[in-house]
């Protein structure tokens, strides 16, 4: 008799924060880039709003898309990597009710981590022009909401303000206090705008937080380490493959339709793509079972 083997269980989101340092989150904007960020050896990833509504969709990230649309997506990228991964539920999408059941979703889809933020609905990408936030007791009613709402004492629950660019840092640094006393575990303050925010953030906040570092936002780039050292235990790099696969697709259409591409050596080969989508295991299959 053949015995099963033992899956390690993965490990809890706090787990993860002890042992990095940073905890690194490349975004996945689809299945195979999911599998291909936990090939490369990464112990974590993110799943964004904006990456999903604008691979899967072909929208931008202001508020189009809402709770059965998004969730659909992720459900796909989830069920392509084993990975712990915090998942980005926008604003709630409605109020504590709507809060209740985005968490409960994806809780039960296997979330390790979740974060909600203060934006008023549409929401917008947090680098956006033209975005407003909810008054601050409003978000603390939906983390009382979230917090209440979670079956698994593990999940990690993370509030995002963007009141940065409304209320300045102080106001921003304010909601965070008070988001902390609702019910956060961690807190992301979004679009800082200088190295010195950035340090005043990350000295002020006692909770674990992340930063985003978004190629052309508004935050200035910086690496892991510098990140780190300034306080922030997480590091998101959310939209990074997105966007250089974007300009990549770009790129090598141009090509085609000029009749210029060199088919040498410019992408991965037809076995390595086999191997990234798993196609050994499944021949394995259809070998043992023929």
């Amino acid at each position: 008799m053949t015995t099963a083997t033992a899956v390690a269980p993965r490990p809890t989101w706090r787990e993860l924060l002890a042992r990095e340092r940073p905890l690194v989150l490349p975004g996945a904007y689809d299945a195979l880039s999911a599998r291909l960020i936990q090939r490369a050896g990464f112990p974590a990833y993110i799943i964004g709003g904006y990456p999903v509504v604008g691979a899967r969709y072909g929208l931008p990230d202001v508020g189009l898309c809402g709770l059965g649309e998004i969730s659909a997506g992720i459900r796909d990228i989830m069920d392509a990597c084993t990975l712990p991964v915090l998942i980005d539920a926008d604003d709630g999408y409605g109020d504590v009710k709507n809060v209740t059941r985005t968490i409960r979703t994806y809780e039960r889809m296997g979330a390790a981590a979740i974060f909600i933020e203060d934006q008023v609905s549409p929401k917008r990408c947090g680098h956006m022009e033209g975005k407003d936030v909810v008054p601050a007791e409003v978000m603390e009613r939906k983390i009382r909401a979230a917090a209440a709402a979670r079956e698994n004492k593990e999940t990690f629950l993370i509030a995002r303000t963007d009141a940065r660019a409304i209320e300045g840092l102080d106001g921003a640094l304010r909601r965070a206090e008070r988001y902390v006393r609702a019910g956060a575990d961690g807190i992301f303050v979004e679009a800082p705008l200088s190295v010195a925010e950035l340090e005043r953030i990350g000295r002020e906040i006692d909770v674990p937080q992340f930063c985003n570092m978004l190629d052309g936002g508004k935050t200035p780039i910086l690496s892991n380490r510098e990140l780190y050292e300034m306080g922030f235990e997480m590091v998101v790099l959310g939209t990074t493959l997105i966007m250089r696969v974007a300009r990549l697709l770009r790129d090598t259409l141009a090509d085609l339709r000029q009749d210029q591409l060199s088919w040498t050596g410019t992408s991965v080969t037809f076995d390595e793509y086999k191997d990234m989508v798993g196609f050994p295991a499944w021949t394995d299959i259809e070998t043992r079972f023929s």
